[in-house]
């Protein structure tokens, strides 16, 4: 039978210093081993040498996203000056949990910043590909940008709830009704498309 998991505090005294060497996730002090993380305490020994003393955490850290990362976003709400949107990827790892960022008006496209409209560029629940360009404020929004041709709306559904189509750099189309809406389109690179 498997001994019992032992699991740990960061500061909690695990042995002394004959009974075991210390491992990742753990410190010295005064002759005995601690833990300096929260997480299950193993013990490994090989050649019958003193076993290695350490503390695993049981779940990987979060990846965060960092600036200059493309990450893919939903787009949540709209107004005049920013959308905002939820991170559900960086790159092409999926996120646990989902981060708020928000588009600003004039980081829209690169070009003819002052007569950007947000309501012609994104619309609630399309799918965008934005750069990161920094890690927000007090409202701990990422702020993001898709002033690139790369960067823009990926996946966008009509109001008849059909998948649109890009006809142009801003416009897209309806399959179903060919009724066009305007978006700020993304040029998808090779790379992201699944075949």
């Amino acid at each position: 039978m498997a001994p019992p998991v032992r699991y740990c505090i960061p500061g909690e005294r695990l042995c002394n210093l004959e009974e075991g060497s210390p491992g990742s996730g753990t410190y010295t002090r005064h002759g005995y081993i601690f833990s300096s993380l929260a997480g299950c305490l193993t013990k490994s020994s090989e050649n019958g040498a003193l076993p290695v003393i350490s503390v695993m955490r049981e779940t990987e850290s979060q990846l965060l996203p960092d600036v200059g990362a493309i990450v893919t976003c939903k787009v949540s709400s709209i107004n005049s000056r920013f959308a905002k949107v939820h991170i559900l990827y960086v790159g092409s790892t999926p996120l646990k949990n989902s981060f708020r960022g928000t588009i600003r008006k004039e980081d829209v496209r690169a070009t003819e910043k002052d007569k950007v409209e947000i309501y012609k560029s994104f619309r609630p629940g399309d799918i965008v590909l934005a750069k990161v360009i920094s890690l927000g404020d007090a409202q701990s929004n990422y702020l993001l940008t898709t002033a690139e041709n790369e960067l823009g709306v990926v996946v966008a559904h009509s109001e008849s709830g059909v998948q649109m189509v890009p006809i142009s750099w801003c416009e897209m189309q309806c399959p179903k009704t060919h009724t066009k809406e305007f978006r700020k389109v993304a040029r998808v690179q090779p790379e992201f498309l699944q075949t």
